[in-house]
């Protein structure tokens, strides 16, 4: 998700591109959208298809993501939600997933 507790990883401890440093030592390396669940699948699918060699999924996602005061926000990393904080979440994601 490109965020660590400091920060962005890029500002912080970069360590892109990953998929090309893993390509590099012959890993095969399939990238999706860690949030498309059919991208998902067809990653896992295609893994269990390579031979010879590991395979990594690489899954770019955003953190927090479909919660407002969470999304994209490092200050989450490592925190406890808070009773009012966790019902305001699912109170979001509820109204996303049925409207």
């Amino acid at each position: 998700n490109g965020l660590q507790i400091d920060g962005a990883t890029a500002d912080v401890m970069p360590a892109e591109p990953l998929d090309k440093k893993f390509e590099a030592f012959n890993w095969n390396v399939i990238s999706v959208d860690g949030h498309d669940f059919s991208q998902l699948a067809d990653a896992l699918a295609k893994a269990k298809e390579t031979k010879g060699k590991p395979t990594m999924i690489l899954m770019h996602t955003v953190k927090g993501k479909g919660v407002s005061f969470m999304e994209n926000n490092p200050g989450w990393h490592g925190t406890t939600i808070k009773t009012a904080d966790y019902e305001a979440a699912m109170k979001e994601l509820e109204a996303a997933l049925n409207g």
